[in-house]
């Protein structure tokens, strides 16, 4: 998600992180290592691949 900064993130036990970027990427998916900051890590995890719907799966 991008947000437009300056950006204070409180998190969750009450830090505050602090970006002075005119655009800063907040990662929404929580594999990022440098959290709350994207660092694109949802990008090397691929989706499971969801199984075909029950009107299109053989019954051999």
């Amino acid at each position: 998600m991008l947000v437009e900064g300056p950006v204070e993130v409180v998190q969750e036990d009450g830090t505050i992180a602090r970006s002075d970027r005119p655009v800063v990427a907040l990662c929404t998916c929580r594999r990022s290592l440098i959290f709350p900051w994207c660092d694109t890590s949802h990008r090397g995890r691929k989706r499971p691949k969801a199984p075909p719907p029950a009107s299109e799966r053989r019954t051999d």
